[in-house]
């Protein structure tokens, strides 16, 4: 195999080389092919790595034949790299002088993402490397260490404003268990959040028709919510119902999910990347790259590009609460409460990087979490498994939120139509998180 594959990649960089430098489509193939083959060694990744693949929608005929059953298949590690590092050749050989602004990023891109598949095939292999290298190596992105007195002091807000006896997170438990949705109250909840999220993000980004998307509840996983993407503008939109879904939760999900969040992403994706262009490296949908860094950070400012937090809070108080049989009148307190807990956030990316790094126990990790991010010993628990599944993933949320925030408030100001413009041209143009910063 070692031989067959040192081989294709000779004939790949031969083939791009001998190309007249000075013929941009001769460079624009020369990039297409680098493309499909980017495709395909991914799908031979994602057999010994189940979760790298987060979505395909390319050819069947490029998918490769099924490993045997019944038998331990041991990833082969240094040919996938071996055939990463011809592909990333291949790149470096092309002439991009001759290419369009938009495809210099398209090689930018592609190149970004091979090597971060490399690495991701060396680390399933039994590399080793320290959280922040491998968040680096993966995601182009590197979480700042937590500031324990700013966590410090929004402890002591949250102390203010629950008082009563006991530990802090003991009466924070007490005190969200008022703002639970009953379980059968859910669905309405949540679908009319998502109503109200797709409503407010079409005037500004308008979406293919046909787009939508299917939803679930599940139960038994390490994650809140999940979006599956399905191709042809089509979602699947999973729900973790295990522990309580708070009324401040349907909304955020819904826009970090669907509306303008991963389903709109996604949908711009195909529709631009795809149906305009023919780059047939976004048929693939890596869970483990670069551009998930920008995919959570968008969705999570996702609730913040639709509505601004008046409209917010009141969305939540007049609609939510009613149809959740909770009273409207407690709304703004549980939301002031709610601001406050998100001043906590980076608590949770440092206690899984001290952990992956052999610096704390697990159980160390999760007294950490438990205090300084209010969480339940189960909710903990079910972060620390997130962590250990999906390791320095966890940094693309707060850290991308932090870059398209950054650089859309730089860039746009209070230039609302602005604003939207950018989130667009985030998801619809090749993007690295070190473009933003």
């Amino acid at each position: 195999m070692t031989k067959l594959l040192f081989i294709a990649t000779l004939m790949l960089v031969a083939s791009i080389s001998s190309c007249n430098g000075s013929d941009p489509q001769a460079q624009r193939a020369a990039v297409d092919r680098v493309a499909e083959s980017y495709v395909k060694l991914s799908l031979v990744l994602g057999q010994y790595d189940p979760d790298y693949v987060d979505a395909y929608t390319g050819p069947d005929e490029w998918k490769p034949a099924p490993l045997p059953e019944g038998e331990d298949h041991v990833i082969p590690a240094a040919e996938l790299a071996a055939k990463a590092d011809g592909l990333v050749t291949g790149l470096d050989a092309v002439d991009v002088s001759v290419l369009s602004d938009l495809e210099q990023r398209r090689v930018k891109f592609l190149r970004a993402h091979v090597l971060s598949m490399k690495v991701r095939a060396e680390l399933v292999g039994g590399k080793k490397m320290t959280f922040d290298e491998e968040s680096k190596a993966l995601y182009d992105a590197v979480a700042e260490p937590a500031d324990i007195a700013a966590l410090d002091e929004a402890l002591a807000g949250l102390d203010a404003l629950i008082p009563g006896e006991g530990e802090l997170s003991s009466r924070v438990e007490i005190y969200r268990a008022d703002f639970a949705i009953p379980k059968d109250r859910i669905d309405a909840v949540f679908t009319r959040a998502i109503d109200e999220a797709r409503s407010r993000t079409l005037p500004h980004i308008p979406l293919p028709e046909g787009e939508s998307f299917d939803k679930e509840y599940v139960t038994g996983v390490s994650w809140g919510a999940y979006n599956w993407y399905k191709g042809d503008y089509r979602s699947l939109i999973q729900v973790n119902v295990e522990l309580p879904v708070r009324i401040s939760s349907p909304l955020g999900l819904a826009t970090h999910e669907g509306y303008p969040g991963h389903h709109v992403q996604n949908v711009l994706v195909e529709k631009n990347m795809l149906g305009d262009n023919g780059w047939m490296e976004y048929t693939v949908q890596p869970l483990y790259c670069p551009q998930a860094t920008l995919n959570e950070g968008g969705a999570n400012l996702a609730v913040r590009m639709a509505f601004t937090e008046e409209e917010r809070v009141a969305f939540i108080r007049d609609v939510l609460f009613p149809m959740a049989g909770l009273d409207p009148a407690r709304a703004e307190e549980y939301l002031k409460f709610e601001k406050l807990t998100r001043k906590l956030r980076g608590a949770r990316t440092e206690a899984v990087r001290r952990y992956l790094d052999g610096d704390w126990t697990r159980e160390e990790a999760s007294a950490f979490v438990q205090k300084y991010s209010l969480m339940t010993e189960a909710r903990a628990d079910m972060y620390l498994r997130f962590g250990e599944k999906y390791r320095s993933y966890v940094v693309t949320y707060d850290v991308g939120l932090q870059l398209v925030r950054d650089y859309i408030e730089r860039e746009a100001g209070d230039d609302t139509a602005r604003r939207w413009e950018l989130m667009r041209e985030i998801y619809a143009i090749p993007h690295l998180p070190s473009d933003l910063e």
